[in-house]
C-alpha cells in the first residue's frame, strides 16, 4: 500500500510539473487536459483520477507552494528579525524557487488576465508575495528599507530557472540573485 501511495504522489507531482510548464509556456487558456495527458503519456481518464480540471491542478499547485511559503514566513517570525535572519530567508527562498515557488509566481504573472476567472488564485499568490515582503522587512523600516526588502525578494523570484533569457545556468542565476539581494537587503 505504501508503494501505491508513493506512486500516486509521484504521478500527482508529475502532472503538476507538466501542467505548470504548459500553463507557463503555452498559456493557461490554451492548455487542455488532453495535452497534459499526452505530454505525460497517459489517457485523459488516468489524468482524471488525480485531477478533474485544469483549475484543480492549479489550485493544488497554489496550495502546495502556499504551504512552503507559510512555513518559511513562520520560520522568519519564530525569532527576532535580524539582517542575518533576513539573509537566511533569502537563501531559503532561493531554494524554494528552484522547487516551484518561482515557477508558479511566473505562471500566475504571465497568465494574470486569463486567470481573472479564478480571482482567488491570483489573490492568494499576491498575498504570498506580500507575506514574504513583510517577513523580510525590518521593524521600524523606513520607506527605503521597505523598498529594499521588496527588491531583494523580487530579485530571488525573477532569477529562478525560468529566466533563461538572463543567461547562465540555474545555479549561476541563483548565486548572482543571492549576491544582489544580499547587497540590497536592509
Amino acid at each position: 500500500m505504501a508503494a501505491e501511495t508513493r506512486r500516486r504522489g509521484d504521478t500527482r507531482s508529475e502532472i503538476q510539473r507538466v501542467a505548470l510548464s504548459r500553463f507557463t509556456n503555452d498559456g493557461y487558456d490554451k492548455t487542455s487536459l488532453r495535452e497534459i495527458a499526452e505530454d505525460l503519456g497517459v489517457t485523459k481518464a488516468a489524468l482524471y483520477y488525480h485531477f478533474r480540471t485544469k483549475e484543480s491542478i492549479l489550485e493544488s499547485l497554489v496550495n502546495d507552494v502556499g504551504q512552503s511559503i507559510t512555513d518559511l514566513v513562520g520560520w522568519v517570525h519564530s525569532e527576532p528579525s535580524t539582517r542575518e535572519r533576513r539573509l537566511e530567508m533569502l537563501r531559503r527562498l532561493a531554494l524554494l524557487t528552484q522547487g516551484g515557488v518561482g515557477d508558479l509566481m511566473r505562471c500566475v504573472q504571465q497568465n494574470e488576465l486569463s486567470l481573472g476567472a479564478l480571482p482567488g488564485t491570483v489573490e492568494i499568490v499576491h498575498r504570498y508575495k506580500d507575506e514574504l515582503w513583510r517577513a523580510c522587512t525590518p521593524p521600524g523600516a523606513t520607506l527605503e528599507d521597505r523598498l529594499r526588502a521588496r527588491v531583494a525578494i523580487m530579485t530571488i523570484l525573477v532569477a529562478n530557472k525560468g529566466a533563461d533569457d538572463l543567461g547562465g545556468t540555474d545555479s549561476e542565476r541563483t548565486e548572482t540573485a543571492l549576491r544582489i539581494a544580499s547587497d540590497v537587503m536592509p
